[in-house]
């Protein structure tokens, strides 16, 4: 009987251990709303720029995921464009608060010069570093090597929805249509956008199309609406984002309002 009683008592202190368990869990489960990624979900936005007092200013609005570059946006913020001077802006980019990825450009003619480069570019930090790569014949090349040595990824300088095919094949992180120049060029660049997007859900991809050269906030608007939620802009993009006059003036009559009533600037 001693021992019978000791199997009862074992079993109830094995089903309450489960139900607090489980409890646990299901807290953890419908609590979640208090953190930021989980409210945020799966969209993701960059600054493109190389301006170091764009990124100071425009990251503390806590709306970005990080940050891109190309070469031309270096020589544009008067940066070397070297493995060093991007190492350094790497390592201050991915300092600062909210900065979670840093992308940056690989360059050359031929795919070994390009492996050899981004490989050294994606060294100080091979999870938040992504190396931006022409999808070209020779830097797709490249990228297959960067990716088989462990570099996240972006093929960019995309025009044709046909070569998201090229990204999820390969299993690039992101791939990188040029919206505002497609658009130049005459193509339909929002419709483009859409295809690669569609390319990469049917061939059940994790690519995330990154659409870039955006030109107009009411655009990237649109293109969320077909399920699209990667975009990188410049930072007069990301003003544009807050410039709505009737938010303004309804913002002014409230804090106006409040001052009416007497309420202490500590609240405020």
């Amino acid at each position: 009987m001693p021992h019978l009683h000791c199997y009862h008592v074992n079993h109830v202190l094995v089903l309450i251990f489960s139900l607090l368990m489980s409890t646990s869990q299901s807290l953890s489960l419908t609590r979640p709303y208090h953190a930021k990624e989980y409210v945020r979900g799966n969209n993701r936005l960059f600054l493109d720029t190389a301006v170091i007092d764009e990124w100071t200013e425009l990251l503390s609005l806590g709306i970005f995921h990080g940050i891109t570059t190309n070469p031309v946006l270096l020589e544009r913020a008067g940066h070397e464009c070297t493995v060093s001077s991007i190492h350094s802006l790497a390592t201050k980019a991915l300092a600062l608060p909210g900065c979670n990825e840093f992308m940056c450009q690989t360059w050359g003619v031929e795919s070994d010069e390009m492996y050899t480069t981004g490989l050294e570019l994606s060294e100080p930090d091979r999870d938040r570093i992504v190396v931006k790569v022409p999808v070209t014949y020779e830097g797709t090349k490249a990228a297959s090597k960067l990716i088989e040595a462990g570099v996240r990824v972006c093929l960019t300088a995309c025009y044709s929805s046909n070569q998201a095919m090229v990204a999820a094949g390969l299993g690039a992180d992101y791939i990188a249509p040029y919206l505002g120049r497609m658009m130049d060029s005459g193509k339909d660049g929002v419709e483009e956008c859409k295809k690669m997007q569609a390319i990469v859900n049917g061939m059940e991809s994790k690519t995330r199309v990154l659409v870039a050269s955006i030109r107009s906030a009411n655009t990237m608007a649109d293109l969320t609406s077909s399920g699209m939620n990667t975009f990188t802009f410049n930072p007069e993009i990301a003003r544009e984002l807050f410039d709505e006059d009737l938010t303004s003036l309804a913002a002014v009559d409230f804090n106006e309002a409040a001052l009416r009533c007497g309420t202490d600037d500590e609240i405020l």
